[in-house]
């Protein structure tokens, strides 16, 4: 599963023409959890833009560490930590991109998620709110996971769930009943992502060169000589 992100470039008025929201977009070529990380979600019907800590904290939660960024789509329902906010809090993340690691032999090789096309992607996530006092709070995301697709099954298991921009309204708003979702939470199309081999300078989270999306290999992808 995906622990780092790569966010660059972004246009936020392309992605959501109905955004309303003056802050800046954090962005970087290799974000990782326990960072502010930027998320679209619905307040009272509006679509905001928002930074949210990474790593979901609820008002229970007594270990930092502890603070899971992912949460498996097939325990949503079923995990008191994920059940009310995927109910009723949801978000995405909007990338450029994101990292997976290879299992070798001797080390893991990273390699760099993306659209085909390089166009952004859209993470669903789940959010809570953690009162500090009366007035101040903390917001905290996680991702959700999938199954990984049959193309990118052999770089890792999970990967994100990816919500289309058509579908992007119904999946924030809490309105929406639960049971529609379900078609959401699959493994991404075939022919949607790629992933090519990038530099291990992306193991270290301090590392935040652009270099780290530099490919050093071919691109992964699905291709008509492979369908069934």
């Amino acid at each position: 599963m995906t622990g780092r992100l790569h966010v660059q470039r972004l246009s936020l008025a392309r992605l959501a023409p109905n955004l309303k929201s003056t802050a800046s977009l954090i962005e970087s070529p290799n974000l990782a959890p326990r960072q502010p990380v930027s998320a679209l979600r619905l307040e009272q019907g509006q679509l905001t833009h928002t930074p949210l800590f990474w790593g979901l904290t609820p008002p229970w939660l007594k270990v930092l560490d502890h603070a899971p960024h992912c949460a498996r789509a097939e325990t949503l329902s079923k995990r008191a930590m994920f059940q009310e906010a995927f109910s009723a809090r949801r978000c995405v993340i909007p990338v450029s991109g994101f990292y997976v690691w290879k299992p070798q032999a001797r080390s893991k090789q990273p390699f760099l998620v993306t659209h085909v096309n390089r166009t952004p992607l859209l993470l669903g996530a789940l959010w809570c709110r953690y009162h500090t006092t009366l007035t101040a709070f903390t917001d905290s995301t996680a991702l959700i996971s999938v199954p990984a697709n049959a193309c990118l099954s052999s770089l890792t298991d999970r990967l994100p769930v990816i919500i289309p921009p058509e579908a992007l309204h119904q999946w924030l708003d809490p309105s929406t009943e639960l049971t529609s979702l379900t078609p959401l939470l699959m493994p991404a199309p075939l022919e949607l992502l790629g992933a090519f081999p990038v530099s291990k300078h992306v193991n270290n989270p301090a590392y935040q060169s652009p270099s780290c999306a530099h490919p050093t290999g071919p691109m992964l992808r699905w291709t008509v000589s492979q369908e069934p």
